[in-house]
């Protein structure tokens, strides 16, 4: 018998990166489902500017979530505001672009500090609320570069790879206290982020609204492993009974391999790549200080 979806009305969300893309998409199929959402951003403009076309109560905050003192207050902020808070979504993340050699120190940092550690701070602070209460959910938007390698993104493979081993180590510890888990895993997503990259030659690109429903789908009838489009899970499910060598040549002869690669430096993400650059205030100390020793 297939299992009754849980309501969402009345829950209280927190998506990060709330303000465009896949968090946008997340917050508006939330609202349309009766939760109330607070949305984080370290754009808080654009962040108030969604909140305000969703409506539902929905509040905006600024937010950067390499901040994890800062993250904190925004948690504590948004139970004084809305009450208890019953899902987390850590969706905030970027993915600059470029071959491993011209990568520089500040922009790994930046995206070991935004795309793992806050995913690892933001669960750690849900877990403390949640547990007490017996319930609660955590998604983890990862990618389904966390399950592969892709040339061109390797330290964004490499952080991506951390949220799927964290949010599956988290999954089997929480077990028994009431606290769901799940790892969202979309391919291409037709945002900001992928301008520039080459649509896949054996995977079509999702929307936005694709990632959201699958992410709702989720915590109506919750599940861990979550792949946007499925066949993506069902490609790399496949993929694994073979050899590297094998899946290697695979990869090459779909140009599966050139995706990321090619798409590094383009002119098409010069905006996305100057604004993923400017969405760690906080973790600019860390990186200054590096510079400086």
């Amino acid at each position: 018998m297939a299992k009754q979806p849980r309501s969402l009305s009345g829950k209280v969300v927190v998506v990060t990166g709330g303000g465009r893309g896949i968090g946008a998409a997340t917050a508006a199929a939330l609202v349309a489902k009766g939760a109330g959402v607070a949305i984080g951003d370290v754009d808080l403009e654009t962040a108030k500017a969604t909140a305000l076309r969703l409506g539902g109560g929905t509040i905006a905050r600024f937010l950067d979530v390499t901040d994890r003192p800062g993250f904190t207050a925004f948690l504590d902020d948004v139970e004084t505001t809305l009450g208890p808070i019953d899902v987390l979504v850590n969706n905030a993340g970027i993915m600059p672009l470029s071959a491993v050699e011209d990568e520089s120190d500040a922009t790994a940092i930046r995206q070991l500090e935004l795309n793992l550690h806050g995913v690892i701070h933001g669960s750690k602070e849900a877990i403390r609320r949640m547990k007490p209460r017996g319930s609660g959910h955590i998604v983890n938007v990862a990618s389904v570069a966390g399950k592969g390698g892709f040339p061109g993104g390797a330290t964004y493979c490499a952080v991506k790879h951390g949220v799927v081993g964290f949010s599956e180590a988290i999954r089997l510890e929480l077990r028994g206290t009431g606290i769901e888990v799940s790892c969202v895993m979309p391919s291409l997503v037709a945002t900001e982020l992928t301008a520039g990259v080459a649509d896949s030659p054996f995977v079509k690109r999702a929307q936005p609204e694709d990632v959201a429903d699958a992410l709702v789908a989720a915590l109506q009838v919750p599940v861990f492993d979550v792949f946007v489009p499925k066949s993506t899970g069902y490609i790399t499910q496949f993929m694994a009974a073979f050899p590297r060598s094998a899946r290697e040549w695979m990869a090459r002869r779909l140009k599966a391999d050139r995706l990321l690669i090619d798409a590094a430096g383009g002119h098409d993400r010069a905006a996305y790549e100057a604004r993923a650059a400017a969405s760690t205030p906080h973790a600019e100390d860390q990186i200054a200080e590096k510079a400086a020793a």
